[in-house]
C-alpha cells in the first residue's frame, strides 16, 4: 500500500501517461484517416475493372450520334433490339447540326433525336488552373450535356413516337425547328427559341396526318446528363433534383450506392422513379451548373439513372489513379403517360429549358417569371434562408463596395462576429466563473456524495445563488450553428467564387493546393493548415468545462485536428471563413479574459476531515 502522500504523485504520473496515450492515439487516427484512401482504397483494395461493353469509351463515342450499345433502359427503346440504341444509330443518314448563339451561350442542335445537344456558356471557363499564368488565353468554356447519350427533349419510346429518330432541322426566328414524320401519320414538330437569363422555349407538337386514331405509348422526354465539373469533382453534388410543388428530392451518389447503413453492403437500384402527376421540373446539376427541363403543366413523373462516364484525359487526370473507378453522371427524363390522338387532331406541350449557371439572383428571377421557385436548384438545406441572406451580403459587398470575394469573405465573417460579440463573451465569462467556482462545487460534492438527490439539489442552488449555469457556455455556441451551415452550404454552391483568386489562392472555391507531394497523390493544401493551428490556440484558451477529467481535457484540446482532417479538400472559402471566425475568437477570449469579475467571493460549505477509524 503507497502512503498518502506519494498517492498524489502516483496519480499524476497515471494521468501523464494517460495523456501522453491519448496524444499517440489521436495522431495514429490522423495519420489513418489522411491515408485511408490512396492506401486502402486505391493499394489493398482496388476497385475492378469495368466489364466489357461499358460506356467507358473514348468522348467521340459517347455522343448522340455514335451511341454505345449498352444503352441503359432509360434510354432503351420497348419494342427495338438492344443493339440499336434509341432506334436511330442504325441509320446512315449523315447527322445535320445547328448552332445558335445569343450573348450567353452556343446552343447546338442535332437532327438524330432533334433535340439539343450541347450549350457551351461563353462567360465561364471550362476549369480553374492552379497557376494563373496558365488560366490566361484559354478558349475552352465550361458546357452542359457534354456526356450525355441523347439530346435534351428527345422523346424516347419506341418506334410508335421515336422511328429511326431523324429530323430535319431548319432555322426559324431566333431559335431551331425539328420536325419528323412517321410512318404511322404522327408528325412531331419542336420549335426551340432562345430566352434571356439563359432560358430556351421548347413547343413540341405532336399531330396525328393520318385516317384513323393513333395510340400512344407512354413517353420519356429526356432532359440530360449531370456530369462532375473535373478530375478533382468527387460527385457528391452531382445528380438530378426535382420539385413536385411543395419540397425538392435529390437523386445522386447516396441513392445508387452500393453501400448502406454503416457502411453495409446492398444492392443499388437500377433507377429512380417518383411522382404523381406533379412533377414542376426536374433538373440535372453539378456544383456550379445546372440543366433545368420545366414543363408548362406538370409531368407525370421523373425518372432517373446513374451512367458511367469517360475517364479523364489532360494534365489533372495524371494526379487521379488509374485503379480509380470511371466517373459517374446521372441522367433524367420527364414521363408523360399514353394516350391517343384522334385523326387531324394534335396534342402540344410547352416545356421552358433552363441551361446556365446556378447562380441564385437569375434562378429566382427566372422562378419568380415562371412561377416555380427555380431557385431551389441551389440545395441549401435547412438554413437556407440564412445561405441566402449571406451571399446576397457578399455580393453587395463585392459590386458596391468593391471587395474582392476574399475580402468580402473576412467582411462578412468580421459583421457576424461582431454580431455574436455579447454572446460569446457571455459564454467565456460564464466559463470563466463555473472555473473560478469549481473549489465550491467539488466541495458540495464531497459532501453529498452519498446522497446524489441532495447533492444535485445543493449544486442548483449554490449556481442559482451565483447566477452561473452550465448551458451558459454552450447556448451561445449552439445559436451560431445555424449561420456555420448556412455558410457552408452557400460557399459550396455558390458560382461567384469560382475562379475568385485571394492572396495565394487561385479558387475559392476548390482547396488552395499549392503542390502535390512527391512520390504521392497527396496535395498540400496551407489554409486548412492555419486553420487548424488557429482552432488548437483557441483551444488551449479555452477553459475547461467544471468537473471534466484532466485525460478527458487534454484530449478534446487537440479534438479540433478532427476538424482539419473532414475539412482538408473543402472549399478554402469555408476554411477562410474559419481560420478568421477562430483569430476573432481568439481576440475576444483575451480581452474577456483582462476583464476582472467583481461581486462577493463565492462561498462555499466547509469540509471538515472524516473521522479517523479506529480497530
Amino acid at each position: 500500500m503507497l502512503c498518502p502522500a506519494v498517492v498524489p504523485l502516483y496519480h499524476s504520473t497515471f494521468l501523464n501517461r494517460m495523456d501522453r496515450k491519448s496524444i499517440i492515439i489521436l495522431v495514429v487516427c490522423f495519420v489513418v484517416l489522411v491515408l485511408w484512401y490512396p492506401l486502402v482504397v486505391n493499394k489493398l483494395y482496388p476497385p475492378k475493372p469495368l466489364p466489357a461493353g461499358s460506356t467507358n469509351v473514348p468522348v467521340a463515342t459517347v455522343a448522340a450520334n455514335n451511341l454505345p450499345s449498352a444503352v441503359p433502359a432509360l434510354l432503351q427503346p420497348a419494342a427495338a433490339p438492344a443493339t440499336v440504341p434509341l432506334g436511330f444509330a442504325s441509320t446512315n443518314v449523315p447527322e445535320e447540326l445547328l448552332v445558335v448563339t445569343n450573348d450567353n451561350a452556343h446552343y447546338t442542335f442535332t437532327s438524330r433525336g432533334g433535340g439539343l445537344q450541347l450549350i457551351e456558356l461563353l462567360h465561364y471557363p471550362e476549369t480553374i488552373s492552379r497557376h494563373r499564368e496558365k488560366q490566361e488565353g484559354t478558349n475552352n468554356v465550361a458546357t452542359l450535356n457534354t456526356f450525355t447519350l441523347a439530346p435534351t427533349l428527345a422523346l424516347l419510346d419506341g418506334d410508335a413516337v421515336q422511328g429511326d429518330g431523324i429530323f430535319k432541322l431548319n432555322r426559324i426566328e431566333n431559335g431551331v425547328r425539328a420536325e419528323k414524320t412517321l410512318t404511322n401519320g404522327l408528325t412531331i414538330v419542336k420549335d426551340f427559341q432562345l430566352n434571356p437569363d439563359y432560358l430556351v422555349k421548347a413547343v413540341v407538337r405532336l399531330e396525328n396526318r393520318s385516317g384513323k386514331a393513333l395510340a400512344l405509348p407512354a413517353q420519356n422526354w429526356f432532359v440530360g446528363t449531370a456530369t462532375p465539373m473535373g478530375p478533382r469533382d468527387n460527385g457528391l453534388v452531382v445528380g438530378a433534383l426535382w420539385y413536385n410543388g411543395a419540397k425538392t428530392e435529390e437523386v445522386g451518389a447516396s441513392y445508387f450506392s452500393s453501400r448502406g447503413f454503416a457502411c453495409t453492403p446492398r444492392i443499388p437500384p437500377a433507377e429512380y422513379r417518383n411522382g404523381a402527376s406533379n412533377v414542376v421540373w426536374v433538373a440535372v446539376h453539378n456544383q456550379f451548373f445546372t440543366l433545368a427541363a420545366m414543363p408548362q403543366q406538370p409531368a407525370q413523373a421523373v425518372v432517373v439513372q446513374k451512367v458511367d462516364l469517360p475517364r479523364p484525359t489532360g494534365e489533372e487526370a495524371a494526379t487521379i489513379s488509374a485503379t480509380a473507378p470511371p466517373p459517374q453522371g446521372y441522367q433524367a427524363a420527364l414521363v408523360y403517360p399514353a394516350f391517343t390522338i384522334e385523326p387531324g387532331k394534335s396534342l402540344e406541350r410547352q416545356v421552358m429549358l433552363f441551361a446556365g449557371p446556378k447562380e441564385y439572383q437569375t434562378l429566382a428571377r427566372v422562378g419568380d417569371r415562371l412561377n416555380n421557385n427555380l431557385d431551389l436548384v441551389m440545395n441549401f438545406g435547412w438554413f437556407g434562408f440564412v445561405s441566402k441572406a449571406l451571399l446576397l451580403s457578399m455580393n453587395v459587398l463585392h459590386h458596391h463596395l468593391l471587395l474582392s470575394y476574399g475580402w468580402s469573405i473576412i467582411a462578412i465573417t468580421v459583421i457576424i462576429k461582431v454580431v455574436f460579440w455579447p454572446l460569446t463573451q457571455a459564454s467565456t465569462r460564464s466559463m470563466k466563473r463555473m472555473q473560478a467556482f469549481q473549489p465550491q462545487m467539488n466541495a458540495i460534492k464531497e459532501k453529498y456524495k452519498d446522497d446524489p438527490v441532495k447533492m444535485n439539489k445543493k449544486t442548483m442552488e449554490f449556481m442559482r445563488e451565483h447566477k452561473v449555469s452550465p448551458l451558459g457556455g454552450c447556448l451561445p455556441m449552439f445559436l451560431q450553428i445555424p449561420v456555420f451551415f448556412g455558410f457552408y452550404r452557400m460557399i459550396l454552391s455558390a458560382i461567384e467564387l469560382r475562379g475568385a483568386p485571394f492572396l495565394w489562392v487561385s479558387d475559392l472555391a476548390r482547396p488552395d493546393t499549392l503542390f502535390i507531394i512527391p512520390g504521392t497523390n497527396f496535395p498540400f493544401n496551407l489554409l486548412p493548415l492555419i486553420m487548424g493551428a488557429t482552432m488548437l490556440w483557441q483551444a488551449r484558451l479555452t477553459p475547461p468545462s467544471p468537473g471534466m477529467d484532466p485525460t478527458q481535457a487534454k484530449i478534446m484540446r487537440y479534438m479540433p485536428l478532427m476538424f482539419m482532417v473532414f475539412l482538408y479538400n473543402f472549399s478554402s472559402g469555408l476554411t477562410l471563413y474559419w481560420t478568421v471566425q477562430n483569430l476573432l475568437t481568439i481576440v475576444q477570449t483575451k480581452l474577456t479574459k483582462t476583464v476582472p469579475e467583481t461581486g462577493p467571493p463565492a462561498k462555499g460549505p466547509v469540509l471538515t476531515p472524516a473521522p479517523k477509524k479506529t480497530k
